[in-house]
């Protein structure tokens, strides 16, 4: 399953996505789900991966190494380290959904998987007090 997700600057869980078949490309599930478009149209500054790349708006990803171009200067190096330290606060967020053990047996589709991955992030929020609902 693919299902994109966001964590707040401490790299908690805020929200996830409806679950999408798992072979769907990152990029292709973020504007599926209409995340670009929210998180530009509020203009909320975002770091994601290279698998990311194009996605334009808000949205910033890595300097991506080609093949049949000159290597990375060093401040392109320099830049992607600092993106990497950032983005490691919401990997933290990706690691916390997978401790959950139930999703790593999970074989069934999408839209049975949404429910789950839903009430794992509520049960998430429960654990650390920020569920207000």
């Amino acid at each position: 399953m693919n299902a994109q997700v966001l964590a707040d600057p401490a790299g908690r869980l805020v929200w996830a996505s409806p679950a999408l078949p798992g072979a769907t490309h990152d990029l292709t599930a973020a504007r599926t789900t209409g995340l670009i478009d929210v998180l530009t149209t509020a203009k909320v500054k975002t770091f994601a991966d290279k698998g990311y790349q194009g996605a334009g708006g808000t949205i910033r990803t890595p300097f991506k190494r080609h093949r049949l171009r000159p290597p990375l200067s060093r401040h392109q190096r320099s830049v992607n380290r600092a993106h990497a330290r950032i983005r490691a606060r919401g990997e933290r967020a990706v690691a916390t959904l997978k401790t959950w053990k139930v999703l790593d047996q999970l074989r069934c589709c999408p839209h049975r998987t949404t429910p789950i991955v839903q009430a794992i992030l509520v049960l998430q929020l429960i654990e650390e007090r920020r569920y207000s609902g």
